[in-house]
């Protein structure tokens, strides 16, 4: 990990408020003490559980777990590495970044890769426009797809030739591993040499929000049954955190993103003057692009294929889009497909106007289950009513049941009030769920409470660990309570590895008089580490009983160490027993 000065550190993160740092990307607006909440990015809830403290320059989220200083929320909400993020915060605040030997080779490797892909880009779109490009220019004409917008979306085509862009790109002074570590190459078999990934497709260059290009997504032209083929995931890629267009759709002033399946819908519709549409780059929504998406808007509306697949993506992208508190709106386009299939027989105005008049995500719901049964036999109605009351029991809002309790009263022929009496029996077989499933989590939390959220982070020893979070928190706070020899520790006496690190980095920054700043430990531990590191320092602590609480910490650990010690000679014991026989 690359080296930074704790001086330059320290001075990034005072010049880049976490408050309005964290700002652009949460909406904080619930104060309690110094203390800042919103919504958490990094998981799904309805709830405010992310705190950010003014005072302490740190945030942290009481439902994931997560937290740190502004390096680490920008490297976890952006993807990037420390030194990335680094970067990233510098540019934002005007200064320049001391160059590091390894740091400047991090940065060289993704600019390396980001080139390359741009460089292929452009490849795919020169290849497009070459005689060897005829089936691509078949299909773009096929799709109704103008030249400007072939222009705008850096359209391309992929060969159907295992060399076309390895060749070419070799020629541009780029490696084989590079190609691979890219995702535009695989090996070949005979472990010599690589080959094209993608071969007779029309393509996608997937571009971020800042204009870089990270990946592509290939169209078959063929009958290849995977209609799409996505770049896999690099070192600047990953497709569960992208969005096709979203580059383009975020300077849309409609208010909404139009949530579609294809690139080729995103391409038509954008041509069409839709020019909010992205595609989640595969027919399921995930909650990492979601969040994404609250970023730009608080409206979806969802236009997925009217076919069975893109239905039931509809309905998993609805419960993930409704735990952000988005507004969420579907499409039910009758007579075609998808939305460019639906534009192309009927207009752009028509499409307009299914937008304005689309049903919310309730309707949706039910309109879906209601096609699973024939409502004129009352047996099926009944199990129909069932399943609606089971949906419309989940809806939060006392006054959305209330309408949609009404329509469906009128919809299976019942009074209001049974469907009202089968709604509230619903919810109460909810809360008795949440009841059971909260007294079970109570158990676990016990544990949990003493071990990282991580896995890769817990505890062998939780008595002894308690305390060694106990000495890293105060050492943190007040460095001046270790002057004393007697109360001083080795690292060697803790049970975790990781404590001991905090407390090693703390003590050697404390010994130099130096900072020791969430910021300063930025450079020293991954962010999982960072997160906590801040859960400890937040946990509450008396300064003025510091001295005599430090000594007890101590005497916990090396008790718990003495009882460690005396299990592992008695193990030892019984398997030299055992060898013996």
């Amino acid at each position: 990990m690359a080296q930074f000065s704790d001086s330059f550190l320290q001075e990034l993160a005072d010049r880049n408020d976490i408050v309005d740092v964290v700002g652009s990307y949460v909406r904080l607006n619930k104060k309690s003490g110094a203390n800042l909440f919103g919504l958490c990015p990094f998981h799904s809830e309805k709830t405010p559980s992310f705190s950010v403290n003014a005072e302490k320059q740190i945030f942290h989220c009481f439902g994931c777990g997560k937290g740190g200083g502004v390096i680490g929320f920008i490297m976890e909400i952006e993807n990037l590495s420390f030194p990335d993020a680094v970067e990233f915060l510098a540019r934002r605040a005007g200064m320049e970044v001391p160059q590091d030997p390894d740091e400047q080779a991090g940065r060289l490797k993704r600019d390396r890769l980001l080139a390359l892909n741009k460089a292929a880009a452009r490849y795919y779109h020169n290849a497009l426009k070459a005689a060897y490009g005829q089936p691509g220019r078949d299909y773009v004409n096929r799709r109704k797809i103008s030249p400007a917008f072939v222009v705008r979306f850096g359209l391309g085509f992929a060969p159907d030739d295992f060399y076309a862009l390895t060749d070419a790109m070799r020629q541009q002074g780029y490696q084989d591993y590079e190609l691979i570590e890219a995702g535009l190459a695989n090996a070949n078999r005979s472990g010599k040499g690589v080959h094209d990934v993608f071969r007779n497709r029309l393509m996608f260059p997937v571009i971020d929000v800042r204009g870089n290009v990270i990946g592509f997504s290939g169209r078959t032209l063929g009958d290849d049954d995977r209609k799409y083929l996505n770049t896999r995931d690099t070192p600047v890629f990953n497709k569960s955190r992208n969005l096709f267009a979203l580059n383009l759709a975020k300077k849309s002033k409609s208010g909404y993103i139009l949530l579609v399946e294809g690139n080729i819908d995103v391409v038509s519709l954008h041509q069409a003057g839709f020019d909010s549409a992205v595609a989640s780059l595969g027919t399921s929504l995930t909650p990492e692009q979601a969040r994404l998406i609250t970023r730009y808007t608080k409206q979806v509306v969802i236009a997925y294929d009217n076919d069975p697949a893109g239905q039931k993506a509809s309905q998993r992208a609805i419960g993930i889009l409704d735990q952000l508190d988005l507004k969420v709106k579907v499409l039910q386009m009758e007579g075609a497909k998808d939305p460019d299939e639906f534009i192309q027989a009927r207009g752009d105005e028509a499409f307009r106007q299914l937008i304005e008049g689309s049903a919310d995500g309730m309707a949706f719901q039910l309109g879906a289950a209601a096609r699973n049964y024939n409502l004129s036999l009352d047996a099926e109605k009944a199990a129909y009513l069932r399943d609606a009351a089971a949906i419309l029991a989940k809806e939060p809002s006392p006054v959305t049941r209330e309408v949609y309790a009404s329509r469906l009263a009128e919809q299976t022929g019942v009074t209001k009030s049974v469907v009202v009496e089968e709604i509230d029996r619903a919810r109460r077989r909810i809360a008795y769920g949440k009841q059971k499933q909260a007294a079970r989590e109570a158990v676990r939390d016990l544990r949990a409470s003493v071990q990282p959220p991580e896995r890769s982070l817990r505890y062998e020893n939780e008595a002894s660990a308690v305390a060694e979070e106990g000495v890293v928190r105060l050492l943190y706070l007040d460095p001046s309570l270790f002057d004393a020899p007697e109360r001083r520790i080795g690292p060697e006496e803790f049970s975790s590895p990781l404590l001991a690190r905090f407390y090693t980095v703390l003590r050697e920054k404390a010994d130099a008089n130096a900072n020791v700043s969430l910021a300063a430990l930025s450079g020293e531990f991954t962010p999982d580490e960072l997160s906590l590191f801040t859960a400890i320092i937040q946990k509450p602590e008396v300064l003025a009983n510091g001295r005599a609480a430090l000594t007890d910490y101590i005497k916990k650990i090396r008790t718990e160490g003495l009882r460690r010690g005396a299990q592992n000679d008695l193990t030892a014991l019984i398997e030299q027993k055992r060898n013996n026989l």
